[in-house]
This record gives structure tokens, C-alpha cells and sequence, in this order.
């Protein structure tokens, strides 16, 4: 019985931790959002489906380019090249930004 307590226990576990993460970065992909849609919708299309300019490609297709790692996002996000602006975004507000360009991504 001990046992089963113990197995149920840490299946519990388990599951708050994953949940607790998963939240985590739901409220950062939102963030990620915010910043995007207040910053980049001159240049991208922010959101699937919403209209905007096509100068830059979207961030639907930027999230889903097979070359396109987390750690080359940050890179290009700290220290752009034009014709993109340097937003001067800092380390918590590119890791917002990548959550939402993760939550884009096709399985």
C-alpha cells in the first residue's frame, strides 16, 4: 500500500511540475505577444490570420523554419541587423519574445 502511495505521489508530482511549466510559459508566450504586437507589427504579421504588412516575413513562418534555434533567435534579437530596428529588448523581453514564437511552432 506504502508503495501505491508513493507511485500516486510522485505521479502527482510530475504532473503539477509539467503544469507549472507549461503556465509559465503560456503567461510568457503572452507577454511574447504583447511585445511583438506593439513593436513588429510595422514590419510582421504578428498573429495567424491577422492582416498587417508583409515587409518581414511572419512570425508563423519564422517560429517554423527548421534552421531557426532558440539560441539564434536570442542572438539576432540582442544584436539585429538591419533593416531591422534595434529595439534594445532585454534579456527577459527576448526570452518573452521566443516563447511566443515557440508557441507558433507546428508540431
Amino acid at each position: 500500500m506504502r508503495r501505491r502511495v508513493s507511485i500516486v505521489a510522485l505521479a502527482t508530482l510530475a504532473w503539477l511540475t509539467a503544469s507549472e511549466a507549461a503556465l509559465a510559459q503560456s503567461v510568457e508566450a503572452k507577454k511574447g505577444y504583447s511585445l511583438a504586437k506593439q513593436w513588429c507589427t510595422s514590419c510582421h504579421i504578428v498573429a495567424p490570420g491577422q492582416d498587417g504588412s508583409d515587409a518581414a516575413p511572419p512570425f508563423e513562418t519564422i517560429a517554423n523554419r527548421a534552421e531557426m534555434s532558440s539560441d539564434g533567435l536570442r542572438a539576432w534579437l540582442a544584436n539585429p541587423h538591419p533593416p531591422m530596428p534595434n529595439f534594445n529588448l532585454s534579456r527577459t523581453e527576448i526570452d518573452w519574445i521566443i516563447a511566443y514564437l515557440a508557441s507558433l511552432r507546428r508540431p
